[in-house]
């Protein structure tokens, strides 16, 4: 069987305060993209994961896939050992949510496969074992996102009617290091307000709180933006933590940036 886990971008982004668990509270929306990976998974003698396409970092055995099955075989012992293949498309550690999409599929193709009928709020319960983000990619619909990005809410938004542009510039920003970065502080204006404001007003109104330092620290970055910006993007940011950004373009009107190879660009019209 085979499943196809999706990207998602984070349309502002605000940290709200330090947890006593050592986590941080946090406001964004989530906002599904289709630029996917391919997830496949058949019934073998013994568990093994093979990999193609972009490098993942690490071990095999520490990938969040085979996670997800010994997650999903400790109560469900049915579960056969399981011959995976992961071929990668979206950069990991680019605050695209790439592998936390991995882990939330591979309960979702588990579910199907092995007939468990758990319903989604189970399947979230389990994703959030995972991580985080995983829970999100489980619901797979524009959210309203707080606690640690594991309580979600849905929200009306679809933005069908535009284009996006998305770069991965190939730096990686270590997302502990960032978070030391932050001085945690309330949105001035809710994001589900915000969002409901035209995508052209959104320029002056929607913050990533991690862009200041991230920028600070790696110029390249921000110029990216700037350029997605002068190259007509309605909206730019960075995504999560970074290093990826987007720009929301007019329908099928995406530009040439004219960047060399050790740029991942990804045209979503």
């Amino acid at each position: 069987m085979i499943v196809f886990p999706n990207c998602k971008i984070n349309l502002g982004l605000h940290i709200t305060s330090k947890r006593a668990d050592g986590f941080h509270n946090l406001e964004t929306v989530f906002y599904p993209l289709i630029w996917t990976d391919a997830l496949e998974a058949v019934k073998s003698e013994s568990d093994s994961l093979t990999l193609s396409g972009i490098p993942v970092p690490g071990n095999a055995g520490d990938n969040i896939c085979f996670k997800a099955a010994e997650l999903l075989r400790k109560d469900f012992p049915q579960i056969s050992r399981l011959s995976i293949h992961l071929h990668k498309t979206i950069p990991a550690g680019a605050g695209l949510g790439g592998g936390s999409a991995d882990g939330a599929f591979m309960l979702l193709l588990l579910n199907h496969k092995y007939n468990l009928q758990l319903s989604d709020r189970q399947l979230i319960t389990y994703a959030g074992q995972l991580g985080s983000d995983c829970p999100f990619f489980i619901v797979n619909k524009p959210c309203f996102a707080s606690g640690r990005g594991e309580v979600l809410h849905p929200v009306d938004l679809c933005l069908d009617n535009y284009s996006f542009l998305v770069i991965h510039p190939g730096i990686h920003v270590n997302t502990g290091w960032a978070f030391t970065q932050i001085t945690p502080a309330s949105a001035a204006t809710p994001l589900t307000e915000i969002i409901r404001q035209p995508v052209e007003k959104w320029k002056k109104l929607l913050v990533n709180d991690f862009e200041v330092p991230v920028f600070k620290k790696y110029p390249e970055i921000g110029q990216l933006k700037e350029t997605l910006y002068r190259s007509g993007a309605l909206y730019a940011s960075m995504t999560g933590s970074g290093s990826s950004l987007y720009g929301i373009f007019p329908k099928e009107m995406l530009p040439e940036l004219g960047l060399d190879n050790d740029y991942i660009v990804k045209k979503i019209a």
